[in-house]
């Protein structure tokens, strides 16, 4: 086999290296629910006027992200999880359609959940007991 065959044999198996990783990678983010960051499944949706908080649970993790119900321009978002006996985590700032997710390890403690979209604002009480 002379050189450039070689070139080529190695340049269309790097290819395909490069291929199959991409796939792996992008793979992954499919499997969980479409448009969120949290993993695990959705248990609670707590809605509101202006928005909902979306719930997510994985193992002892909870996870939990706010959603405006009409998308726009920029506004003041928050979310806040506490698991019971903790103080709360909270994350606060301007979006056009959800925050960023707060996650905090609850184990078995109920969990409470608020969020905010402008002015309406909503909170779920003690969950997942």
């Amino acid at each position: 086999m002379d050189s450039g065959a070689i070139r080529r044999r190695l340049g269309t198996g790097l290819a395909l290296l490069i291929a199959s990783g991409l796939l792996a990678v992008a793979a992954p983010g499919e499997a969980q629910a479409a448009g969120t960051s949290c993993p695990g499944r959705k248990v609670r949706t707590v809605p509101f006027s202006t928005g909902s908080v979306q719930v997510y649970r994985s193992g002892g993790t909870v996870c939990a992200f706010t959603l405006a119900k009409n998308p726009g321009r920029k506004r003041t978002m928050a979310v806040s999880v506490q698991a019971r006996g903790h103080r709360p985590v909270p994350y606060q700032g301007k979006h056009r359609r959800k925050t960023l997710t707060v996650s905090v390890y609850a184990g078995h403690r109920c969990v409470k959940v608020t969020g905010r979209v402008g002015g309406g604002s909503g909170e779920s009480g003690w969950i997942l007991c």
